[in-house]
């Protein structure tokens, strides 16, 4: 049977220079509007209001329309570093504890939160400006896309108690919180090109603004390259951004964005651990490739419309809509297997789109009570996605189209209604919350040639799932700036789509399906007490139970393990501690040094399980302790230069704990530097990343070691205007 569909995936390379020249013009139409009146409200919004409230890398008390009181957060801000090129994560992580990266050379992104898998951020709620940007946040919640960070201007995390923000799921949330227009000038831009090993080659180009009411922001990123494997690791992305702001600096602000995104990348699959009949060993060529014909293609493109209204000093109110378009096209030679050469004359092709629609409102507003002021947040949002997909078998390892094997129609609808309230009874708070989840999915086979052949009738499911999650957060406000905080709250993990319909012919999947459930505790105390030095450290504990798999032929829900330890940060400016040494008030001026440094110590164990060889086993991606550390110095207004590490423990890639998965222990360091050689108009940037050339992987997938980068350099320019 020959699919009706005959889907070729689109090409990035056909849309760049439309997409650009779009950006462009938009750009230049917005910077040349005219200005009305003025109006007779100010108010300062955006990144100054961030940069006023936060002086520490955690959320305030209260921030937005959300509570954060309690809740264990931290704050990465990208304008610390040189600028970060070629989404390295490993540098934009370098103050984050607990988040584990699972290092690829490709653009997608494997971030795990203490012992939970990271393959996709998977379980992790991922948003950008706080709208999600999973493919679908519960019947397939990986995170192909991500926004470049040249247009980040922090991440913001949140452990557990995100569930109740943001829901559901176990991982916390991290969310991309993007640059805003800026509001002093009506015309500013930048452009940076950038060349690297393996034929690298970045460019980033932006231009924004603000002229009477209207300021827009817009930016247009491409990033190719050859990559270090010897066949098929080439990379060739395309992405841009348009943002129109009104009424920025008044108390009722619209916010209009539009994103477009499409990437291609070669996948040059798995190395073997151990000699074998056909395997191409990781010890022997780290750079071989064992599927050159296989590709991923991503394309994406999405727009949102918001609305902030500040009715007083501690009350506001947003509405945000969002909505579009998300196409996923993978194409896997046949044949090979764990590090060994493919040599199938076909190939599989994973054809899935995703068609999204949300709406989401959320209020915060103070009020007082015994001399106190407290706030309230709450909200509710409404989510569908419909998401159809299609399976083909190629007739040869590059074919675009084939037989159809599998076509399927899927769709979540998603109405959580959400509380928090924040209690203020003298320096102690107390914050309670609730979230009560709604989802109704439904998975509808249409065609699978598999079950046909055994006589398996096609799957149509509809289900429907309550679920109402609670939490508490307590902090208590102690001397020289430091608060003591712990927080309890539960989170929850949705049966995937192929969890609820299972695809292959023989498998089947319980009728009692419960939703994999979560405890989650923190305990910790934090602080800035001088200008100079600002710490933070907690112990935490997670119970993950009835998390799903499958046994057999059968899924069901298979067992539970528990998550212990402890993560601490600090860092330490030492010309402000010089200065104060010296009588001063401990500030850095001009010149800054500072150096930090952040652990997690972890203890994760499979407690239960349906299969019992797996009982005492360590969680696939739990390594029992992982280090950052870095120095960066900067001058402010001539150039920063940062020298970061990362450090982690042996672990495994595999609940099962063999041998093939294990992961060795392994330390990189990264240099980079951004100097201005001509007032704030021309900068040198460059970086050597893996400085001493460690020889390693984080990632190990069924089809093998995916060897992580050897030592590798770049350099280009920047150009402000």
């Amino acid at each position: 049977m020959k699919s009706k569909l005959n889907r070729k995936a689109p090409c990035p390379r056909r849309r760049d220079w439309r997409l650009a020249v779009g950006l462009v013009i938009a750009g230049y139409a917005t910077a040349h509007a005219d200005a009305p009146v003025d109006l007779a409200r100010q108010v300062i919004v955006g990144e100054a209001e961030f940069e006023e409230l936060v002086q520490t890398p955690y959320m305030p008390p209260v921030f937005g329309t959300q509570v954060y009181s309690g809740k264990k957060t931290t704050v990465l801000d990208l304008d610390d570093l040189p600028p970060v090129l070629n989404n390295n994560y490993r540098q934009a992580l370098t103050k984050a504890p607990g988040l584990l990266l699972s290092e690829e050379t490709t653009p997608l992104v494997s971030v795990g939160y203490r012992g939970l898998n990271p393959h996709r951020m998977q379980f992790t709620q991922v948003l950008k400006d706080g709208i999600p940007i999973h493919a679908d946040p519960f019947g397939y919640p990986e995170a192909y896309y991500t926004p470049p960070l040249d247009t980040v201007d922090r991440l913001e995390f949140v452990r557990g108690g995100a569930s109740l923000m943001y829901g559901p799921q176990p991982g916390g949330s991290l969310n991309y919180v993007t640059h805003r227009p800026r509001l002093d000038r009506p015309f500013s831009a930048r452009t940076q090109h950038v060349l690297g090993s393996d034929n690298l080659y970045s460019t980033y180009t932006s231009m924004d603004g603000t002229s009477g009411r209207l300021g827009y922001y817009a930016y247009f990123n491409h990033r190719r390259t050859d990559g270090f494997r010897s066949a098929n690791s080439d990379v060739a992305l395309y992405t841009g951004s348009a943002r129109l702001v009104l009424d920025a600096k008044t108390d009722s602000r619209w916010h209009l964005t539009y994103d477009g995104y499409g990437e291609e990348h070669g996948e040059p699959g798995g190395l073997a651990a151990a000699p074998g009949p056909g395997a191409v060993e990781y010890a022997r060529d780290r750079t071989a490739a064992t599927r050159p014909f296989d590709r991923f293609l991503l394309d994406r493109h999405f727009a949102a419309l918001a609305w902030e209204k500040d009715f007083a000093e501690d009350s506001r109110a947003t509405v945000t809509g969002w909505g579009g378009y998300y196409s996923r096209v993978s194409r896997r030679q046949t044949g090979g297997g764990f590090g060994v050469l493919a040599t199938g004359q076909g190939n599989t092709i994973e054809d899935q789109r995703f068609f999204t629609q949300g709406l989401e409102g959320r209020v915060r507003h103070g009020w007082g009570w015994d001399e106190n002021q407290h706030a309230f947040a709450a909200g509710a949002q409404a989510y569908h996605t419909a998401s159809p997909r299609v399976d083909l078998r190629g007739a040869s390892p590059v074919a675009t189209s084939g037989t159809l094997l599998r076509d399927t129609d899927r769709s979540v609808l998603y109405t959580p209604v959400f509380a928090e309230n924040r209690f203020v009874l003298g320096d102690l708070s107390i914050t309670p919350g609730v979230r009560l989840e709604n989802i109704w999915q439904g998975v509808r086979e249409n065609v699978n040639v598999d079950k046909a052949s055994r006589g398996t009738p096609l799957g149509d499911v509809r289900d429907h799932d309550f679920v109402p999650l609670g939490g508490l957060g307590l902090e208590y406000t102690l001397p020289r700036e430091s608060t003591a905080y712990a927080n309890l709250s539960q989170a929850y993990r949705p049966k995937l789509y192929t969890e609820a319909v299972p695809t292959s012919g023989g498998a089947v999947a319980n009728q009692d399906l419960a939703p994999g459930q979560s405890w989650q505790a923190d305990v910790g105390l934090r602080g800035r007490p001088l200008p100079f030095v600002h710490w933070d450290t907690s112990v935490f504990w997670m119970n993950f139970d009835d998390q799903l798999g499958t046994v057999g032929n059968t899924v069901q829900n298979i067992g539970r393990t528990v998550h212990r330890g402890w993560e601490a940060s600090v860092e330490l400016e030492l010309v402000g501690l010089t200065d104060r040494l010296q009588g001063g008030e401990g500030r850095g001026g001009e010149q800054e040094f500072a150096l930090h440094a952040n652990v997690m110590w972890l203890h994760a164990e499979i407690e239960s399980s349906a299969n019992p060889a797996l009982v005492g086993n360590t969680p696939a991606y739990a390594p029992g302790h992982l280090v950052r550390a870095g120095a960066v110095y900067r001058w402010l207004g001539r150039g920063k230069v940062a020298f970061t590490g990362t450090v982690v423990g042996e672990h495994n890639a595999n609940e099962s704990n063999a041998a093939a998965y294990a992961v060795p222990s392994y330390m990189t360091w990264d240099l980079t530097l951004e100097w201005k050689v001509w007032q704030d108009r021309l900068s040198v940037l460059g970086g050597v990343n893996n400085l001493l050339d460690e020889r390693y992987f984080a990632r190990v997938r069924p089809d093998g070691i995916d060897p992580a980068y050897g030592r590798n350099f770049y350099a280009g320019l920047m150009l402000a205007f």
